[in-house]
């Protein structure tokens, strides 16, 4: 019998290895298929709003055929926007879970618009989406740990450690068992994986980069308890001790680097831009039209020729202060960003040293489910309103009518893919802090002394 046969045999015989790899097995494949669910459930979603949208507008052409400067057109129509998800967003929902991925804008402030989906339920937030990046980060070391905490122990307490280390062939024996046992988990992983990401059409480049950050997870992993398991506890306290080192590594200093960066990088929330905004446009009703009006012109000479307000209510005097109200907080949503962009390069920095977050970022980047994924999106959105803005403006500011015909010349959302690789310098440490720890693993095993 080969070598291969005898440790599989020795692996079928330990129920609590079997149940092991199988639970794993079957928590990774519940984890893809629900990926792929919520996937296509908000596709089903998306391919919902524009049917529903055109409904809106027609009712609007409806109600206002005809309109001397397009300004009821401008304010009561909506225009849907939508951020497709990648072929590989079921690996690592992210930002999905919470950020919408569909949002009607209109001709009016940006701001108030934009981050109005911020408001949600946190406890529902909390637990997190369990998807296959969960599984391979929290759940995937725990099956790890069950499976090697024992390596050298059990051999002990079943007398049969002396015999082993005689072997000439001693130290290869370990790396057979060591080896055989990794392989296991990490296909566990693998298949469901693969099987998600076929039924989902991604690529295989995609593929083989979620298979290197598992491999070297999972190699971390095996060398941190190869390190424990060699140090001659008895089983329960190299159990304890990897449990620990799990509760830190991937619970405690996340936690805690989470909250010195917002402690170090206050960031305020999207409502705060959300309030700030509005404050200005309601305070433009106590200021007088023509001082709304020459700021607006000196912003935005182009119009500066458009004939004098009427002693009447005008439209284009209710949208030009709109537009001086996203202005206006021009500078806090910069630093609204700038402050979030800042925390997502320390958290990657982060992940240079704690695996379990690097292995996240780069899932996430693959996914196309991170923070940048997000802002790509609302900067769609902003490129598209702008759009919308200098459609109705030529109305309002030129004191065009705005017909039936009108509305089909409406600007059309384009929702752009846009390509997510993974950092290379992310994935070079946690492949080179991932073959460290297995090398310092293995060279503590092949030391081993009755």
């Amino acid at each position: 019998m080969s070598w291969l046969g005898f440790e599989l045999r020795l692996i079928l015989r330990s129920r609590l290895m079997l149940a092991a790899l199988l639970l794993l097995s079957l928590l990774a494949s519940l984890a893809v298929w629900s990926g792929l669910h919520e996937v296509e459930r908000q596709r089903e979603t998306i391919a919902r709003v524009g049917p529903l949208n055109e409904q809106d507008v027609a009712s609007v052409a409806s109600r206002y055929p005809d309109s001397p400067e397009g300004g009821s057109p401008a304010y009561y129509t909506f225009y849907a926007t939508w951020d497709p998800p990648s072929d590989a967003a079921f690996l690592a929902l992210g930002l999905r879970d919470v950020a919408p991925h569909v949002l009607r804008v209109r001709a009016l402030g940006l701001q108030a618009q934009l981050y109005e989906g911020e408001a949600f339920n946190p406890e529902l937030a909390l637990a997190g989406r369990f998807d296959f990046a969960f599984v391979l980060i929290y759940l995937a070391p725990l099956f790890m740990i069950a499976l090697l905490h024992d390596l050298v122990s059990g051999e002990r307490q079943a007398g049969r450690l002396r015999m082993l280390l005689a072997l000439p062939q001693g130290t290869r024996l370990w790396r057979r068992r060591v080896g055989l046992r990794g392989l296991l988990v990490f296909a566990c992983l693998a298949l469901p994986a693969a099987a998600g990401a076929a039924a989902a059409g991604s690529g295989a480049g995609v593929l083989a980069v979620v298979l290197l950050v598992a491999a070297a997870y999972l190699a971390f992993w095996v060398g941190m308890a190869l390190l424990v398991a060699s140090r001659g506890w008895r089983s329960v306290a190299n159990a304890t001790a990897l449990m620990g080192i799990w509760a830190v590594l991937t619970l405690v200093l996340p936690a805690l680097a989470n909250v010195a960066l917002t402690r170090a990088l206050p960031v305020h929330q999207g409502v705060d831009l959300v309030l700030a905004q509005r404050e200005a446009v309601h305070g433009a009703w106590e200021i007088p039209r023509e001082e709304t009006m020459r700021k607006f012109y000196a912003g935005h000479p182009e119009w500066k020729n458009s004939t004098p307000l009427p002693e009447t209510f005008h439209w284009k005097w209710y949208f030009a202060f709109h537009q001086l109200g996203d202005e206006s907080v021009a500078p806090q949503a910069q630093a609204y960003r700038a402050g979030l962009l800042a925390r997502q390069a320390w958290t990657e920095r982060l992940g240079w040293l704690l695996p379990g977050v690097g292995a996240q970022g780069i899932l996430h980047r693959v996914a196309g489910t991170d923070l940048p994924a997000q802002l790509a999106y609302q900067d769609g959105i902003a490129r598209f309103h702008a759009e919308i803005r200098r459609f109705y403006y030529g109305y309002l500011f030129g004191e065009r009518p705005f017909g039936a015909d009108d509305y089909a010349r409406r600007p059309v959302y384009a929702a752009r893919s846009a390509d997510s690789p993974p950092s290379v310098l992310a994935l070079s440490a946690l492949l080179a802090l991932g073959v460290l720890v297995l090398a310092l693993g293995l060279t503590r095993l092949a030391r081993l002394r009755p």
